[in-house]
């Protein structure tokens, strides 16, 4: 966590020297200098209480209209927080607009097929509103995939809040981890976060259990032996369609945050590679079970792994900004 940028600059009395209570009182002031931003520095709970407290209920109000006309938007909702956070951190980098000459985080490959930016843009409109440059579009994107999980069946949670927006979005940066890779590598790649293996298949298994894959990404399960021989046969026969149809991830319950999909990994159903071999690789297949059979335990686990992945690399205190429009930083770069 980054902390805030101050006035306070030690160096300067550093080339004096004093003696008695002027020392003392210039002691204290370093110490002030140096804690105090710490201090300001961590998110917590009710931030936006005194500056702006609409601001959860119109998160609320949106994401829920959003979801009754499309109740895809949770997947949408965590795919992007997880892209936005598994880059430079959880500082809404991933929502700036590309510009001729300048790419930006949208323009790779891996968020292509991000989606649900209108939602954020609808959330941030009616903020502005009512609260002008309070609300940052990071907190926007993690209190409004929270909302998303509980409507979806998922469990209900609080998270803190206090981000701000990053200044920052290259599309160089962005490495997110792909569809087959190993797990051993998936380990890695969440440990470089600060995320435990627990905290990977949790985040893992419950993004996937609303989330949907393009037949072009999965073919290798297809070739896969093992695969369930009659969801083999029903993955084949809708791929066939032309244009690069997409299936649920989970197709047992594919719009509920739920446990089902540990369960289908254990039956050689999971479609994607890497949820397969979850259930395969002895680092993760105890949790793997343990999650099959107790969706209180997985509701448990999931709400404290996306609160972690939350706060993943935040800018608070006086870095970054609050943009005015999530998709273009304040100086207009």
């Amino acid at each position: 966590m980054q902390s805030t940028t101050n006035n306070c600059n030690p160096k300067i009395f550093l080339s004096f020297h004093w003696r008695g209570k002027e020392m003392k009182s210039i002691t204290l002031f370093l110490l002030f200098c140096f804690l105090v931003p710490s201090a300001l520095a961590q998110l917590k709970f009710a931030f936006y209480g005194p500056s702006c407290n609409r601001a959860g209920s119109i998160i609320s109000t949106v994401v829920a209209e959003s979801f009754r006309r499309d109740p895809s938007i949770t997947a949408a909702l965590l795919r992007m927080q997880f892209h936005d956070c598994f880059v430079t951190g959880c500082d809404a980098s991933l929502l700036i607009d590309p510009r001729p000459g300048r790419p930006s985080e949208k323009s790779t490959g891996p968020n292509a097929s991000v989606r649900g930016y209108e939602v954020i843009d609808e959330i941030k409109r009616r903020l502005e509103a009512v609260c002008p440059r309070v609300v940052s579009c990071a907190d926007i994107v993690a209190l409004a995939t929270r909302d998303a999980i509980k409507l979806a069946g998922g469990p209900s949670f609080l998270i803190k809040t206090g981000r701000r927006d990053g200044l920052r979005s290259n599309p160089a940066d962005v490495n997110l981890p792909g569809p087959t890779i190993p797990v051993s590598a998936s380990i890695q790649a969440f440990a470089a976060k600060g995320m435990s293996v627990n905290d990977m298949v949790t985040l893992i298994g419950g993004g996937h259990s609303v989330g949907s894959i393009h037949c072009s990404l999965f073919q290798d399960r297809l070739n896969d032996p093992a695969m369930d021989r009659s969801l083999n046969a029903q993955l084949r026969n809708t791929c066939r369609a032309p244009n690069d149809p997409s299936v649920f991830l989970d197709q047992r319950t594919p719009f509920v945050v739920d446990n089902a999909i540990y369960g289908e990994m254990q039956r050689q159903r999971a479609v994607m590679r890497i949820d397969q071999n979850l259930a395969l690789d002895g680092a993760t297949r105890g949790i793997v079970s343990s999650f099959a059979q107790s969706n209180s335990l997985f509701r448990q686990r999931f709400a404290q792994a996306m609160e972690k992945m939350g706060t993943i690399g935040v800018l608070t205190g006086r870095a970054g900004e609050i943009r005015r429009n999530c998709r273009v930083f304040n100086n207009g770069r």
